[in-house]
């Protein structure tokens, strides 16, 4: 009996303990939430790198498909946030070109995953109501094709929206994407009539800039990678030259809102100079 006692007592203080704790850090997020909102500087395009999945299954005892699952859950509550706060633009990377080599179980639970996801997005109200449009970009040769459809689909469905733009980067390498554009301004002016000597001659930034897969959005402002992994692994290389970035140690499937407050202060508290 006293030992019953004793391991209630025990659990009661622990609960206690959690409940208090729990209690700090709801007042922590709303006081960062106060904080960011009456700064008022939002990112005009913010990048997500979505690291840690597997870590973090692995961490927690769970199989590796279901990180990946928790991912995409929380890749759906970040899309929120954003809305709240009036981001105007996100690109979310979700998978590399470097990917496409992974276990083909793990890979074919990830693509199954994203037409899921397509699918939810194309009917999820939120979308509709905050008139989203969403795309997908990057190189999707070889995926299958009831994947290709449904990401089809759902840059039908939101074409015509004028609000929140939201970038699905999957199949996407940095470099996979500079060569692209070089190879679409190529290709405009041999129609056009130019010689490749000519093209060559007058070349400039704003042709590679022109035809890139987003290049009707601003350059991401502030990318945020979880994981603790510092390093950008081709994320946007030729957009992200004047980002300012942010690296969070914890996993993308833990990314709590709290987090993402964090970063946002972060990045609200410095002196953008692009070089000057």
């Amino acid at each position: 009996m006293k030992s019953s006692a004793a391991q209630l007592v025990l659990r009661t203080a622990q609960s206690l303990r959690n409940a208090a704790r729990g209690a700090l850090v709801w007042g922590y997020e709303r006081r960062l939430a106060r904080e960011v909102r009456t700064h008022g500087r939002m990112p005009q395009h913010l990048g997500l790198i979505l690291d840690g999945n597997r870590r973090f299954a692995r961490a927690s005892g769970l199989q590796r498909e279901l990180g990946h699952s928790i991912g995409a859950d929380k890749a759906h509550e970040v899309l929120q946030w954003c809305l709240e706060l009036g981001i105007p633009a996100a690109t979310i990377w979700v998978l590399s070109t470097d990917n496409k080599g992974r276990d083909p179980q793990e890979l074919a639970h990830i693509l199954s995953l994203l037409e899921k996801e397509a699918r939810a997005l194309a009917t999820d109200p939120r979308i509709h109501a905050n008139r989203v449009r969403v795309r997908a970009i990057g190189q999707h040769d070889g995926f299958p094709a009831h994947v290709l459809a449904a990401l089809k689909d759902l840059e039908a469905t939101t074409a015509h929206y004028d609000g929140m733009r939201l970038n699905i980067a999957v199949g996407y390498g940095g470099r996979e994407e500079i060569v692209d554009a070089v190879k679409r301004h190529l290709h405009a002016q041999a129609q056009a009539g130019q010689t490749l000597s000519g093209t060559a001659q007058t070349l400039t930034p704003e042709d590679i800039s022109a035809h890139l897969y987003a290049a009707d959005i601003p350059d991401p402002d502030f990318i945020i990678r979880t994981s603790g992994e510092i390093r950008l692994s081709g994320f946007m290389l030729w957009q992200s030259v004047y980002s300012e970035y942010y690296f969070c140690d914890v996993y993308w499937p833990g990314f709590r809102r709290v987090d993402f407050l964090r970063a946002l202060r972060d990045f609200q508290g410095r002196d953008r100079r692009f070089g000057r």
